[in-house]
């Protein structure tokens, strides 16, 4: 058998608070468990809300925690040309269409539906451009209209068949390739999306074990569609609990609180931190 290679994939928005912590504990543990290996990398590709001191506290506080990765961090703004020529593969297969509508022409259409689809995230897209023909698409770009890319969810199903997936909690799930509906694979204005650029980069990676927050099991449907039609290799997953604080809210950058670095000016120890995840 391989050796085990996970990754934590903070966001460079803010500073690791409890939750953060908990991921990347996971994450290492698992790795160093099985004598494998702990990849670090920053998902920046959305750069309106990147701030450049954000990289170094974040790696400042994981080995303040004692969690050392191995080689250097991936940045995904480095590898924009990655995600463009996987998006370009799945344009070639007729699963990637282009998207013009906005925001609120999106929420107008969803609130003319009598039942609009919705899924684990609220409501889903209604597949508006998708249904364009090819003439009115191309008169669009020629007009010199920005598109997003969506994921044709119907067409991608009919190319891949039924699939699954294996979790470690949850045992294997079907995939339910309308769950998310038509998901955005490359925004306007960053060229990519979470989707897509997370496939590719543990694709690169070499990415044997996703762990990550239980919250993102409904994405995986749609990562393992994208895995399928790429031809990337299936990794195994580990969609873990959430942290949340005393009320049950799942923690987030606006609870400074509990983040790492006002845990250690309040005089806490790696090992009481580490404790309080455990």
């Amino acid at each position: 058998m391989p050796a085990t290679v996970t990754r934590f994939a903070p966001s460079p928005t803010g500073r690791l608070h409890l939750g953060h912590a908990y991921a990347a504990k996971v994450a290492h543990d698992q790795a160093r468990r099985d004598s494998g290996r702990f990849l670090l990398r920053f998902e920046d590709i959305d750069h309106t809300r990147v701030k450049s001191e954000f990289y170094e506290a974040i790696e400042e506080d994981l080995r303040w925690l004692g969690f050392e990765w191995d080689g250097p961090a991936l940045r995904q703004s480095e590898r924009t040309a990655a995600y463009s020529a996987a998006l370009e593969d799945l344009r070639r297969l007729g699963v990637a269409y282009p998207c013009f509508c906005t925001r609120r022409e999106i929420e107008e259409e969803v609130a003319r539906m009598v039942s609009a689809p919705h899924g684990p995230e609220g409501a889903l897209y209604p597949g508006t451009c998708r249904r364009l023909s090819e003439n009115e698409r191309n008169t669009r770009l020629a007009a010199g209209q920005q598109p997003a890319w969506r994921l044709d969810a119907p067409k991608a199903a009919a190319i891949t068949g039924e699939l699954s997936f294996t979790d470690s909690r949850h045992g294997r799930i079907a995939v339910n390739p309308g769950l998310l509906g038509d998901v955005v694979l490359a925004r306007k204005d960053i060229g990519t999306s979470y989707h897509l650029a997370v496939v590719v980069d543990d694709a690169f990676q070499q990415v044997t074990l996703v762990t990550r927050g239980e919250d993102l099991l409904p994405s995986t449907h749609v990562h393992r569609i994208l895995q399928a039609l790429l031809r990337f290799p299936e990794p195994l997953y580990l969609h873990h609990e959430l942290v949340t604080d005393e009320k049950g809210v799942r923690l987030a950058k606006r609870h400074d609180a509990l983040s790492i670095r006002s845990l250690r000016e309040a005089g806490a120890s790696p090992a009481d931190v580490v404790a309080r995840l455990a």
